[in-house]
């Protein structure tokens, strides 16, 4: 393809993608573009030689123009958001100014250097996104496609969807060449341990309460995250100008079914794997004991979606995406990512 921005590109996706791109495409450039907040870390993609990252706001319009012009860019994976949805109900206005004014600042740059001052070559501008922003499903509803209506419930889902629409007008109104991803529930490793996942393992190894929201069945679709990265690799090379294309993993699973896979998971771990116990002396599963003893249910997030699903025949069909990872291989190896990873994971705990 060509050198790429990736925004983001030191979070939980930005960053596996910027080690997948570089396995698979080895002879591109990385330019990374992250602020290196909270859930943004640089040891994610430490030792990728491909990647140069520059710590930076993609607010910084001026600063994303001159990246575009200097390293002669011509496709933006646009990754860069505020994602946690707990994290949107109690403080809002850095979904807003992250995940809506960002994208505006993103799309302008590109616009500035690729249409207003380019030569007419071939750009592209990716722009990663949720499937949040349909809302919720009933038990019996039909999973999300690419043409429901967006109806978001959060802060955060709202902030998506929002920036959704602009990039969306962005190839409308200024013929921008953009695509769309909207995901499911990605996991696996690097991911910061606010999200169900990693914090349930986690949690796990030190004693810690499971905190389970409501009766814990919200549904949920599980991706992979290299999954996800295949099918964004997928749109870029294959995917038509101003579509959309949503990226599920194809595992609907309730919530508590997938806590108790995990606590299965971990006690399976300390069964088989010499040493766990004397590295995680507060596991119940260190002295015998049973994971599952420190489920714990807590009230429910406010404006909580019942479930999500996600139909990606379109995806299938035009670009040739489909997932390559069940969910029982890819919690399995991202139990082992993490009980091998202490290294990246234990300094966010001591923060």
């Amino acid at each position: 393809m060509a050198d790429l921005l990736v925004t983001g590109g030191a979070g939980f996706i930005g960053g596996n993608f910027v080690h997948y791109w570089a396995r698979q495409h080895p002879d591109d450039a990385i330019v990374v573009l992250d602020s290196l907040t909270y859930a943004g870390n640089a040891a994610t993609i430490a030792g990728v030689e491909q990647a140069d990252l520059v710590v930076g706001d993609i607010r910084d319009t001026a600063l994303v123009e001159r990246l575009l012009r200097e390293r002669h860019i011509a496709t933006i994976v646009h990754f860069a958001a505020e994602s946690h949805v707990d994290r949107s109900i109690g403080a809002p206005d850095a979904f807003i100014g992250t995940n809506i004014v960002g994208t505006q600042s993103l799309l302008e740059a590109a616009r500035t250097v690729w249409l207003d001052e380019g030569s007419g070559k071939p750009h592209r501008f990716h722009h990663i996104s949720t499937d949040e922003v349909y809302g919720s499903l009933g038990p019996g509803d039909a999973p999300f496609s690419e043409t429901s209506r967006y109806s978001p419930n959060s802060p955060y889902a709202a902030a998506k969807a929002s920036s959704d629409h602009l990039v969306r007008a962005w190839h409308r109104t200024f013929a921008l060449e953009v695509t769309t991803t909207n995901c499911s529930n990605n996991y696996g490793p690097y991911q910061y341990p606010e999200k169900l996942i990693p914090l349930f393992l986690l949690n796990a190894l030190s004693g810690k309460p499971l905190p389970i929201y409501g009766d814990g069945l919200n549904v949920r679709d599980w991706l992979h995250v290299e999954d996800h990265c295949r099918g964004i690799e997928a749109a870029l090379e294959r995917g038509r100008p101003g579509e959309t294309y949503n990226i599920g993993g194809g595992e609907e699973l309730p919530n508590l079914a997938v806590i108790d896979r995990i606590c299965a998971a971990v006690d399976r771990a300390f069964a088989e794997i010499d040493g766990l116990a004397d590295r995680f002396p507060r596991s119940p599963a260190a002295h015998g004991g049973k994971t599952d003893a420190l489920k714990t249910f807590v009230e429910d997030r406010k404006g909580h979606d019942r479930r999500y699903a996600i139909d990606a025949r379109k995806a299938r069909a035009e670009i040739g995406y489909a997932p390559q990872r069940d969910f029982a291989r890819g919690l399995a190896g991202t139990l082992r990512w993490y009980l091998d990873n202490e290294a990246w994971w234990g300094p966010l705990l001591a923060t």
